[in-house]
């Protein structure tokens, strides 16, 4: 496909790296000379200096010839303005980013107003990932699939764990029976799907898929902490934070925000009156004893700094705070944090690029079947996605033991009707199925992409 991205900033550049390994031809539009010859040495893409929101540098970029055009620069304003400016000259998708906390009641009014086919807010897109974390604490990372009925939960192997230096296969008796599956493990720099034979150590980062209560039966066999959270330390009050507080509030959890700029203290003690708002320097040392961080069930750094909420956060995790979330758009600095352990780290970056590359992908398959979730896993090593089974997927109510699935790629969860299945050998696709693949290569575009020259085995 042919897309324009308008902003080469953090978002605009992932999203760019991405897309082009992907095949896709890119042309990115900026302002700034520096950042386009940055990305031009980066990547293999266009580049275009000019206004966005200019109808002749669109024109220049190829508009008239394009798919896509994602604004993400740093003004909403300006990213709704391109967009509109690109359905008027005649694209057919447009995506725009935006981030205001004063849009998130109109996002829908906007969409049809400016012919803009997708809006994304990165912040509320984290905020929503944090309160999962916090809901359940047990878990590093957690993707919802299936509307909430299925949920992917990566968690570190640790010493004592019962599945530690044994296979799967040794394991059956001890989880036969619980709606889950481990269907991923990271190991250093090795990501592979594992088997009964695959060997689960020390140090694995293992993801598992299943219903949320045969995860939580999982985690209480392995012996990890369940308590609820009910109080929560945040430093930095920016708009995650923003959007944050909206979900803690409703879940009944008290919190302490941290913020440097007192105007924005203010608003903040405005909106929120039921969680306390402190001015000063979430990095002091001296305040966070004095306003007791490490006594907090939970801590959630989300200052603008990458490096202070990685340092902060292994402050409050040498501290005792049992559930400790950093926010970090450098992909480099997640390894730092787990090594330290640090376990969850949001980028909203990386899940705003995850949503547009679903959307992406499905326009490319726009006759075959619709995918519902693309989740990066496994250090981005890897992929979980959600497909509804169509009349074009093919071995339809085959068993699955009779197929041949590409090498890497796993059905680890079929949702069919209100009834979640983890798959066995006799376990049949059937129309209307939701089902959740995970993939350590990217590119699935289809359901019927997961099979291996041919689809069947011996017996088909």
């Amino acid at each position: 496909m042919t897309i324009i991205i308008a902003g080469g900033g953090k978002v605009g550049s992932t999203l760019a790296e991405h897309l082009a390994d992907e095949g896709h031809s890119v042309t990115i539009v900026d302002v700034s000379g520096d950042t386009l010859d940055r990305l031009s040495n980066q990547l293999d893409v266009m580049c275009l200096k000019g206004n966005c929101v200019s109808r002749d540098v669109l024109l220049e970029a190829g508009a008239k010839e394009t798919d896509v055009v994602i604004a993400a620069t740093g003004s909403d304003e300006i990213n709704l303005l391109c967009c509109h400016c690109a359905h008027n000259i005649g694209v057919a998708h447009t995506v725009a980013r935006v981030r205001g906390t004063e849009y998130v009641n109109e996002l829908n009014t906007l969409k049809t107003d400016l012919g803009i086919t997708m809006l994304i807010n990165p912040e509320l897109t984290a905020a929503v990932e944090i309160s999962r974390l916090l809901r359940f604490p047990s878990a590093a990372n957690i993707d919802a699939f299936a509307r909430g009925r299925v949920e992917l939960v990566s968690f570190t192997v640790q010493e004592g764990d019962f599945l530690a230096g044994r296979t799967l296969a040794s394991l059956s008796s001890k989880i036969q029976g619980l709606p889950m599956l481990l269907c991923a493990v990271e190991r250093g720099e090795e990501v592979f799907i594992p088997n009964g034979a695959s060997l689960i150590s020390t140090g694995d980062r293992v993801s598992v898929a299943g219903t949320p209560s045969g995860i939580n039966q999982f985690f209480k066999l392995l012996g990890r902490q369940t308590h609820r959270i009910r109080n929560v330390f945040i430093i930095g009050g920016g708009r995650i934070a923003f959007y944050l507080l909206v979900q803690l509030e409703r879940l009944g959890m008290s919190c302490k925000v941290v913020e440097k700029r007192e105007a924005r203290c203010r608003e903040l003690a405005e909106e929120f009156p039921h969680s306390l708002i402190i001015h000063g320097d979430g990095t002091d040392p001296e305040l966070l004893t004095e306003e007791r961080m490490a006594s907090s069930d939970a801590f959630v750094a989300l200052s603008d700094r990458d490096e202070d909420n990685l340092i902060i956060s292994l402050y409050a995790h040498q501290a005792g705070v049992s559930k400790v979330v950093a926010k970090s758009s450098r992909q480099n600095y997640t390894a730092i944090a787990r090594s330290a352990g640090v376990e969850s780290v949001v980028s909203p970056k990386l899940a705003t690029a995850g949503l547009i590359l679903r959307f992406i992908r499905g326009l490319q398959n726009s006759k075959g079947t619709v995918m519902n979730a693309l989740y990066r896993i496994a250090g981005g090593k890897a992929e979980a996605m959600e497909f509804i089974v169509s009349s074009a997927t093919r071995n339809l109510n085959v068993p699955l033991k009779e197929l041949r699935l590409r090498r890497g790629v796993l059905i680890a969860v079929i949702v069919r009707g209100n009834k979640v299945i983890i798959p066995e050998g006799s376990t049949c696709l059937e129309q209307g199925d939701d089902v959740i693949v995970i993939a350590r290569d990217s590119g699935i575009l289809d359901l019927n992409d997961i099979y291996a020259e041919g689809g069947l085995g011996a017996g088909g």
